[in-house]
Formats: C-alpha cells, structure tokens, sequence
C-alpha cells in the first residue's frame, strides 16, 4: 500500500483573469462538463493536488481533463470514480478550503 499526498494553494484572481480574457476556451480545458465555471479556481487548486499526489503534476500523463471533481449528496468534494480508476487509486479523499485570495486543496490517495 502507498498512500500520497499533494497540495496547492491557487490565487484565485490569477485564474479569474485568465478565465476573464479566454472565457469558455479556457474553461474548457480545465473543466469536464460536470464542473462549475464560477468554481474554477476551487478546481484548478484540486486538480494540481490531484496531480501532485500521483506524482505527475499537470503535463502528458495528467491533464486537467483526466481529473474530476465532484460533489457528494452533503456537498463535500470527491474525485470521481472514473478519475479513481483511470490512475489504478483505490480510495482518494481531498478537502478545498478558500479565503478573497487563495484557494488551498489538499489530496490524500491510496494505491494497493
């Protein structure tokens, strides 16, 4: 068993004025249709952990589109079942918090 972790704080006005000046082109590369666009640097953070955690970061073998968050029936954020497998992770949990600023994520994964 392995277990890993990965963190990123995002500033959420970098995100915001990137997404101000590309819009849904840029929206569209980050996010699966089952994220929300006024989330996105909530996303981004997670994603990056994500990534971090399996030890690739964001590049060929990660994409931001090969990660989805989603949320569960009391609004907690969880990496979806199909992300789960795509990477071979047995139980992943992720915990989003936020401030005006930044956005911080942190992701805990469990190979077998």
């Amino acid at each position: 068993m392995e277990i890993r972790i990965g963190v990123d704080i995002t500033n959420k006005d970098r995100i915001k004025k990137v997404y101000k000046k590309f819009g849904e082109k840029f929206a569209k590369r980050v996010l699966t249709p089952n994220e929300n666009p006024k989330k996105l640097p909530n996303y981004w953070a997670a994603k990056e952990a994500f990534a971090k955690a399996i030890g690739t970061g964001i590049g060929k073998e990660c994409s931001f589109l090969d990660i989805e968050i989603l949320k569960d029936k009391k609004g907690k954020p969880l990496i979806s079942p199909k992300t789960l497998k795509k990477f071979n992770i047995s139980q992943a949990d992720i915990s989003i918090t936020h401030d005006e600023k930044n956005v911080i994520a942190v992701v805990v994964i469990v190979k077998i």
